[in-house]
């Protein structure tokens, strides 16, 4: 589901990362560790296409995102991606429930059930048709969650979902990331500094500005 081959990325004279490369395959959930300012967050947006990589190979469900111009990565992203960013990116002028739903409707196929029963397992149940200045940051998170998870996408890239989360709520979030890995069959990368997340992936990963390696 996802290949990245001696991956790096500079901001003008300053390096971030370089020499990453490592493979996801579907089914499988897998946490990336490092430092804070190491380019955990850089790497997701170089994956999905939202930024560049300077160096290196990103290929995500068979397509080489180097072959590919603006418009084929935005479709690409539509289809095959999910994204929980650490800003939740939610839309203030639409209801919790058409954010969520928003995924399914830029497809064509929208699906009212689907988008209550994701917001019952987030634990935002009968909070659809409240508007996002009305939830708190834990519930934000938890509607970027269930957005990224609605279209059933083959990969999801989950930048600090949980970091806004009491532990309770966050087990109940990553049962839904689980989910849609063992039981659906995506391919999750998790960056996170929660050692209790990291805990329930099949493999943790340590970005450091050499590359990255297995914990």
């Amino acid at each position: 589901m996802l290949t990245l081959e001696a991956l790096g990325k500079s901001f003008g004279e300053v390096p971030v990362f370089h020499d990453v490369s490592l493979t996801l395959k579907a089914g499988e959930f897998v946490a990336l560790l490092g430092e804070s300012g190491v380019g955990k967050s850089t790497l997701l947006n170089c994956i999905a296409g939202l930024e560049a990589a300077d160096r290196g190979r990103v290929v995500v469900a068979g397509r080489d995102l180097a072959t590919l111009d603006e418009a084929g990565r935005a479709r690409l992203r539509r289809e095959k991606l999910g994204f929980v960013f650490q800003a939740f990116h939610v839309l203030p002028h639409l209801t919790v429930a058409e954010n969520v739903a928003l995924p399914l409707l830029l497809q064509g196929r929208p699906d009212a059930t689907r988008v209550a029963a994701l917001l019952d397992q987030v634990g935002l149940t009968g909070l659809g048709a409240r508007h996002p200045a009305q939830l708190s940051g834990g519930q934000l998170q938890r509607v970027a969650i269930a957005r990224a998870v609605v279209h059933a996408p083959g990969l999801i890239l989950a930048d600090e979902p949980t970091g806004n989360l009491d532990p309770q709520t966050a087990e109940r979030v990553l049962g839904v990331l689980h989910a849609q890995v063992h039981e659906a069959g995506a391919a999750c990368l998790l960056v996170t500094h929660s050692q209790a997340a990291a805990a329930r992936a099949d493999r943790v990963l340590i970005l450091s500005p050499d590359g990255v390696r297995a914990a």
